[in-house]
């Protein structure tokens, strides 16, 4: 944020007065902290402490894009979307994109391209995502952790789509990264490739 912008928000800053930890966890950490609202007052704020995560929109070379099928125990659903992950403690976000799609899918990529990041929860989170695109596809043998179980399998731009329109596909990061596959297919917006 520039300088000019900060001072042109200062009147919707809240300031940390106190902050404790309510439940550390071995993956999620709970914080509540006290703080002082731009009117004066004071008020709480409860949310997840997360270390960041990945998503990967993976081009095969006929145009699909790999895709994954999971059960997700918070909402008691097998869910389809893209392969994600998140970011050990150090690991650099294209590192973590890479290691992600080669264990969750057994692929690899000769080029990768940083698309943008978003934020998933703001009122509740510090997560953000990392958005990436894959491309120059090669199929190996995957290597799933030991207690992750998952299907791959590809679907067409359209496909995908449908599947959102339709409520079949309902994870905020795969319909973020649609908007992102939908514009770059266009032409509309430009990607950086690098190779691996």
């Amino acid at each position: 944020m520039s300088e000019k912008s900060s001072r042109e928000d200062a009147h919707l800053i809240e300031t940390k007065l106190d902050s404790e930890l309510v439940y550390d966890g071995g993956f999620l950490k709970v914080r509540r902290d006290a703080v002082r609202l731009p009117n004066g007052r004071d008020a709480w704020r409860e949310y997840i402490v997360h270390p960041g995560a990945v998503v990967v929109i993976a081009q095969l070379d006929d145009g699909r894009v790999l895709v994954e099928r999971q059960h997700r125990y918070p909402v008691g659903r097998v869910m389809t979307e893209l392969p994600a992950g998140k970011l050990d403690p150090g690991e650099e976000p294209l590192v973590c994109a890479q290691r992600e799609l080669f264990e969750e899918t057994g692929y690899t990529a000769s080029q990768w391209a940083h698309a943008g990041a978003l934020h998933i929860a703001i009122a509740y989170s510090t997560e953000i995502i990392h958005i990436f695109f894959a491309r120059g596809m090669k199929a190996g043998e995957r290597r799933l952790d030991e207690d992750e179980f998952l299907d791959v399998g590809a679907m067409t731009l359209p496909e995908l789509l449908a599947a959102s329109r339709e409520g079949r596909i309902t994870d905020a990061k795969t319909l973020t990264c649609l908007l992102w596959l939908q514009n770059v297919a266009a032409g509309t917006w430009q990607l950086d490739w690098q190779d691996a």
